[in-house]
């Protein structure tokens, strides 16, 4: 089969080769996969770099999420069946970026019928996030203010919907027009092009001074500084990425006077720690699929061969929505 391997860390276009291989085989617990589609992460681009938590022995093959159709099973596996349509985590170090993968045959889940492959591909760590990001850690609730970073990014626009869905007034950051427009098409309430405005003087000035109840921040940098800036009263910053490169160094005294909460959201922990959780959320999640609530933002449909340059593109910052590979 084909897959992208990384023989030494580096930027996904230097590091990534598109090699034939063997197909992996499915140990016990595990399930082989055919790739229906693949979405492309910043975590990918992190393994690329080896900067990622996790670290591969390599060679490796990246690509962490995965729609695909059940072709085989390890030892005691009985579900999902073969001919299942599944989402959900790749085994590193068989990611999904190739013809074919495998997954822990427990932490697969049912593909949204809702979703074609494509949607569903760019369903699963986004929307999870999401969820435990709003309402397991910040419990957002209806008629509160979020502020989302990053709002036409993958893990934002899933928090800007989630946000609605909620009940929440929800204002989109983003940087440029194309992406502003994107942030609108989400339902944000109000929306911020970072690169024309001060996020925080305007979500002051649309609150009438109370700030952001809820602040949830994959960007790091600048976009956390400034969110401590307009919190309100009990207010709660989500930390979950650093999409900037830059990791924040909290001001703990501006967090004691300004009586508002710093939460870390590691989403993977909850995966290996909190299974009923994860699928709790999961059966959430695919009723608003199935009611046309939350759908994902796609943006770039990529071909195996694309995939380089596409995962480089997103590590640059210039995409907006999920990039997906389709292997076919």
């Amino acid at each position: 089969m084909r897959a992208w391997q990384v023989h030494e860390p580096g930027e996904p276009v230097a590091a990534l080769r598109l090699e034939d291989v063997e197909d992996p085989v499915p140990g016990p617990g595990r399930i082989l996969v055919r790739v229906l589609a693949a979405a492309v992460n910043f975590p990918d681009a992190l393994l690329c770099r080896g900067q990622y938590q996790l670290k591969p022995p390599l060679p490796f093959t990246p690509g962490l999420e995965v729609c695909g159709e059940v072709i085989g099973a390890g030892e005691g596996v009985t579900t999902p069946a073969v001919g299942e349509r599944v989402v959900g985590l790749s085994a590193l170090p068989h990611g999904a970026f190739a013809e074919r993968t495998l997954m822990e045959a427990d932490s697969a889940l049912p593909a949204p019928a809702a979703l074609d492959d494509t949607a569903a591909a760019a369903f699963y760590i986004s929307y999870q996030t999401g969820w435990f990001g709003l309402h397991r850690r910040a419990a957002l609730q209806p008629g509160e203010t979020l502020l989302v970073h990053a709002a036409a990014g993958g893990v934002g626009s899933a928090a800007v919907q989630l946000g609605k869905a909620a009940g929440a007034t929800v204002i989109g950051v983003v940087g440029g027009p194309e992406k502003a427009g994107l942030a609108r098409r989400l339902g944000a309430d109000v929306v911020v092009d970072r690169h024309r405005e001060d996020f925080a003087d305007v979500a002051l000035e649309v609150t009438a001074g109370r700030g952001a109840d809820v602040v949830y921040d994959p960007v790091g940098g600048s976009a956390y500084s400034g969110s401590a800036r307009c919190m309100a009263f009990e207010g709660r910053i989500v930390v979950v990425g650093f999409a900037s490169g830059v990791v924040p160094r909290p001001n703990l005294s501006r967090a004691l006077l300004g009586n508002y909460t710093i939460l870390g959201l590691h989403w993977g922990l909850y995966a290996r720690r909190s299974r009923p959780e994860v699928l709790r959320a999961h059966r959430e999640l695919t009723a608003l699929a199935d009611r046309g609530v939350v759908t994902p933002l796609l943006g770039e449909r990529l071909r195996l061969p694309d995939v380089a340059d596409g995962l480089q593109r997103l590590a640059d910052g210039t995409t907006a929505g999920r990039a997906v590979m389709l292997p076919d």
